[in-house]
């Protein structure tokens, strides 16, 4: 597959997976591909973020945070 035929990926540092199962349910965070925490909330990405450096401004800018599996509203499991 040549690169002009790849799917888009954004370059976003921050990437929020989709939701799990658990009580209560939780995202998990990667920072530059790596898992670095958990979030039950927008806060805890924001305040993961900033412990490793990173400020957030804006949540709902693709370049800065990739929300795979629903938005940043999305917190409860299917």
């Amino acid at each position: 597959m040549t690169e002009g035929a790849s799917p888009y990926v954004s370059s976003a540092r921050i990437t929020v997976l989709g939701v799990q199962p658990g009580d209560p349910p939780f995202r998990i965070v990667e920072i530059d591909g790596e898992v670095v925490s958990t979030a039950r909330s927008m806060t805890d990405v924001i305040f993961t973020a900033a412990a490793l450096g990173i400020t957030i401004h804006d949540l709902d800018d693709p370049g800065e945070v990739r929300w795979v599996g629903g938005s940043k509203f999305h917190w409860r499991a299917s």
